[in-house]
């Protein structure tokens, strides 16, 4: 068989394909019209949840789990309302239907920690519609007032105290009208929502029944492994095919736009097959990109930055008035999300009809991107959405999708591609390298007068091709954590300059207040440092009309013993941030070694996120999000060389191990605001909270990540 070749780009299929995918709008699946009698003799009044005659309840859950905990939060909220004995509750993972889109996105995705939040009202609002109809249907068979009837534990109870379970109901209930504003729960009458629950995927992970995409499966499937171009637009200048041809197994060697994909009977083969095609790139002008250049040009763009963000006050008199005046630079790498499970999609395209079983956090604008690549209706895409062995936004993007549809379709197979590590280390779809220049001033009395940041970076809305930057040039991603602070500074000018090394930048988790709070955190610990003001104090007094903020400051300075003695040793740093709807304040404690390497021994984290579904899993994503920002901080890097990306996997591109892994003490508000997120709102302030500690503890403040040892080591 002949080499194919086939023209199609990553970036192309996202700028005509991603867009109108966005443009689904969303509808709670609540039919407000009277509930057809089940074919199937099972009570389901809406796309979220069925009861069946032996009194089982299952919920959908239309969003993606990758450890998070949504197939458990999702149910929870259901069963609130419903009144549901929750040991009767089982969840299954929904398909690809605009009945599940996510009501914060427009589409069916998951990302921006929004879960919880987009679906706060509109699950509760589906139990709480079933409830509703089953007693109903009770009230009818008992000649009663349903005023005079309560629900608990799938039961119906009446006032004598007989009783007619959910299952018993199931076909009466579904004659019922669906109510389109059904009563809700007050927060005191909750007996499931905020109490701290076991995960509902724990014993399947256990057990090992729990299927990723790496462990999907189609009879008569081919393995495919890629050698992916180095840089987009680079093409092959030589390779073996036919030695690629000769290892036992191989089946197809395909020439894509993103690279040359080998196709065997099984993973090694396909590896084999690929180190023997041994590919040749031009690499033409890519080749001039190195980790010194992006830098040049972010801090290029950093000090011409003209798209003004936010413009207050009057920055050149309180310039002159100023008592004091400092300045800094500061700048973070391109990180890469180094998800445990590599990238992988099974794809298999037949005549009029796709399928693909994928981890993915995009199921909506997957189907539609890949109706296009595979040439078929948008209805006759299926997408069997499996676990996701870690997401943190790269499993939001289609590449691997993309090109596993693109075999499948070529070849005439079903088809699995699977990158290695050192595929995805290389494939882009980092967190932008960001650059950032502060001004600061103090007045007379020690109190910030003059913010000013500009910054250079990468534009996420740029690259994703489904969103375009507004005519004020602002990419509201590139300044998020520093445009959006809460300090009452009266003349403050935040800018943004934008600039494109050539790498594909993408969501990272938390996106940009991942590297925006360690600036801005860092450089407010510079001007309390410089008012000889201590840092807890500075803060507070900058956030006299922010409750919030200040509660997670004072309770995490409050656990953490700010103020007192800390061990031996031992220094702390502090730092706060509000994103995603949520608050968190974060105490590190750090010492350092001889050599310089600093080692975090606790980390005390004060959350106030609203109200709260599972207080078990805030803790863990709590848990999640500080080891995530820590293994950025101390070893997070992707570096270019000579055009190529020089990391391949965790040797070289370290994660936070075991043994490094801090005492992580996690305290909630209490709270009645709106449900916040809480997957990504604990990676923010971990980093700038450890390096406000070394400069504790060594005078040396840390304003380039990762941290390097050496330069932590005092001057002789």
């Amino acid at each position: 068989m002949d080499s194919t070749t086939l023209n199609s780009t990553r970036r192309g299929f996202l700028k005509s394909s991603a867009g109108s995918a966005l443009m689904i709008s969303f509808a709670l699946p609540l039919a407000t019209k009277r509930a057809e009698a089940q074919t199937t003799n099972t009570f389901s009044p809406n796309a979220w949840l069925r009861i069946t005659p032996d009194n089982r309840v299952t919920v959908m859950c239309g969003s993606s789990e990758m450890g998070q905990g949504v197939l458990t939060a999702i149910p929870m909220l259901v069963a609130e309302e419903l009144d549901a004995d929750w040991a009767l509750v089982g969840v299954e993972q929904a398909p690809a239907d605009a009945a599940y889109n996510n009501p914060l996105f427009g589409m069916q995705g998951t990302g921006g920690s929004t879960t919880v939040r987009a679906h706060w009202t509109p699950l509760r609002n589906a139990g709480a519609a079933a409830r509703q109809m089953l007693v109903a249907a009770a009230a009818e068979a008992w000649k009663i007032d349903a005023s005079q009837l309560r629900t608990e534990r799938n039961q119906v109870i009446a006032p004598d105290g007989k009783k007619l379970s959910y299952g018993a109901l199931v076909e009466a209930a579904s004659k019922q009208a669906v109510p389109s504003k059904p009563t809700l729960k007050a927060n005191k009458d909750f007996k499931i929502l905020g109490r701290p629950t076991r995960r509902l995927d724990v014993a399947a992970k256990v057990n090992g029944s729990a299927q990723f995409g790496i462990d999907a499966h189609v009879e008569g499937m081919l393995t495919a492994v890629m050698s992916r171009a180095p840089a987009p637009g680079v093409k092959p200048k030589s390779m073996d095919e036919a030695a690629a041809r000769a290892v036992k197994g191989v089946k197809h060697v395909i020439t894509l736009e993103q690279g040359v994909a080998v196709l065997a009977s099984g993973f090694w083969a396909a590896k084999k097959g690929r180190e023997a095609l041994n590919v040749q790139w031009d690499m033409g002008a890519a080749a001039e990109l190195s980790s010194a250049k992006v830098s040049s040009m972010l801090e290029t763009a950093a000090s011409n930055a003209q798209a003004v963000a936010v413009d207050k006050g009057n920055l050149k008199d309180a310039a002159a008035n100023a008592s004091q005046q400092l300045s800094a630079t500061y700048e973070v790498p391109y990180l890469a999300h180094a998800c445990m499970e590599p990238l992988n999609c099974t794809a298999w395209v037949r005549q009029n009809e796709a399928t693909v079983w994928v981890g993915t956090q995009a199921q909506g604008p997957t189907q539609q991107v890949l109706a296009q690549v595979a040439g078929v209706p948008t209805d006759k895409v299926k997408v069997h959405t499996t676990l996701l062995g870690g997401g943190f936004g790269r499993r939001f993007a289609h590449d691997f999708t993309i090109s596993a549809t693109l075999l499948s379709k070529i070849s005439g197979h079903p088809v699995k591609l699977i990158y290695e590590r050192a595929d995805d280390m290389a494939a882009a779809f980092y967190r932008p390298a960001s650059v950032v220049k502060f001004e600061g001033a103090l007045d007379d009395k020690g109190q910030p007068s003059l913010l000013r940041a500009d910054i250079g970076s990468p534009s996420i809305m740029a690259g994703s091709g489904f969103m375009k930057i507004p005519a004020s040039g602002v990419d509201a991603m590139a300044v998020e954590g520093i445009a959006d602070h809460h300090y009452e500074i009266a003349n403050q000018r935040i800018a943004y300059g934008q600039a494109e090394p050539g790498p594909q930048v993408w969501f990272w988790r938390s996106v940009g207040h991942s590297q925006n709070v360690f600036f801005l955190e860092s450089f407010v610990d510079e001007m309390a440092h410089a008012a000889k003001a201590d840092p807890l104090q500075f803060r507070l007094k900058m956030l006299s009309q922010h409750p919030r903020l200040r509660g997670v400051l004072e309770l995490a300075a409050a656990k953490a013993g700010w103020g007192k003695p800390a061990p031996k040793g031992i220094h702390r740093g502090i730092a706060v941030a509000e994103s995603f709807g949520s608050y968190v304040a974060e105490v590190a404690e750090v010492s350092i070694g001889k050599d310089g390497t600093p080692k975090v021994h606790r980390v005390v984290a004060a959350v106030d996120c609203g109200q709260t579904v599972n207080p078990l899993t805030i803790t863990h994503q709590m848990e999640s999000a500080i080891c995530y920002g820590l293994s950025a901080a101390l070893y997070g890097k992707i570096s270019h060389k000579d055009g190529r990306v020089e990391q391949s996997n965790f040797h070289d591109y370290p994660v936070l191990r075991l043994s490094e892994m801090p005492k992580v003490e996690v305290h909630l508000l209490a709270s009645y605001e709106a449900p916040g997120g809480i997957g990504e709102p604990g990676t923010p302030p971990i980093a700038p909270a450890v390096c406000n500690a070394i400069f504790a503890a060594t005078g040396v403040r840390v304003r380039k990540l990762p941290i390097e040892p050496a330069a932590l080591l005092k001057p002789a």
